[in-house]
């Protein structure tokens, strides 16, 4: 009798514990600003996250990059609180250690905010290197059914004006280019480039884009297309594809939602 009613307290401890651990958890969530508490926030995050969509991703916590002070000073100043292309851009700044040592410019199609041309101007700040940046600044062209239905002619607008104070700082590196895209690419058509990143979400003149730079790249340079794995652009992810079917070089997907190649 004394086992079994020691086995059942021991069973009712257990069950207890359990219930305790998740009003644990959450206490940590809300007052703990150690790593165990940024890991208690971060399970709630992963467990939340999953009651909508089991495949939505909240991966592990505590990576340094996410403790870059002066990546995120530059990001909040650039982009604001919206963190959701911040592993984007941390992962654009690092490929540029690849080809610091190339010769050749660097390009953008698709400037938008700046943001990314920024990364790429603040690089070869002390380099003979100009960065030729390439945007409408009207958004984006009529999407063909290959896109989808989630663009629209005339989304991703921004204020030309907006964009070239936020480069301010790096006026005598960059040329700007209106227009869209492939319009004024011939203005650059004698240049190579060492780093050419493409973010235009449409098949069209991402494929206009391959076509323009990847003659153009030196060895070891790298195209970075900013929308290939993403299911709102299927047109940029075929056009890269596409483009890239009887070439030697293989696409790169990385989680962040990106695809680059490396030129032979």
């Amino acid at each position: 009798m004394d086992s079994d009613w020691q086995g059942k307290k021991v069973l009712s401890l257990r069950g207890s514990m359990r219930l305790l651990r998740p009003l644990n958890t959450l206490y940590k969530s809300f007052f703990d600003n150690s790593e165990e508490g940024n890991y208690a926030r971060f399970r709630i995050a992963e467990k939340t996250a999953g009651l909508w969509d089991q495949k939505f991703t909240v991966t592990e916590c505590a990576k340094v990059w996410l403790e870059d002070q002066e990546f995120f000073d530059y990001y909040e100043k650039l982009v604001g609180n919206n963190y959701r292309s911040a592993d984007r851009k941390f992962f654009l700044n690092s490929l540029l250690s690849l080809v610091d040592s190339l010769p050749g410019d660097t390009s953008e199609c698709g400037v938008y905010n700046g943001a990314s041309s920024w990364l790429i101007c603040k690089k070869f700040a002390e380099t003979d290197k100009v960065h030729h940046g390439f945007d409408s600044f009207q958004g984006l062209s009529i999407p063909l059914d290959i896109d989808g239905a989630h663009w629209h002619k005339g989304d991703l607008k921004f204020n030309e004006d907006i964009a070239k104070a936020n480069l301010e700082k790096y006026k005598d590196k960059i040329k700007f280019y209106k227009g869209w895209i492939p319009e004024k690419f011939a203005e650059v058509s004698s240049k190579e480039f060492c780093f050419v990143h493409i973010d235009v979400d449409l098949y069209q003149p991402t494929l206009d884009s391959l076509g323009f730079f990847y003659p153009r790249l030196v060895a070891g340079g790298i195209i970075l297309c900013d929308d290939y794995g993403f299911k709102t652009c299927p047109g940029a992810k075929k056009a890269l594809d596409d483009f890239m079917k009887d070439k030697k070089e293989k696409i790169i997907h990385v989680p962040t939602g990106q695809g680059f190649i490396v030129k032979k």
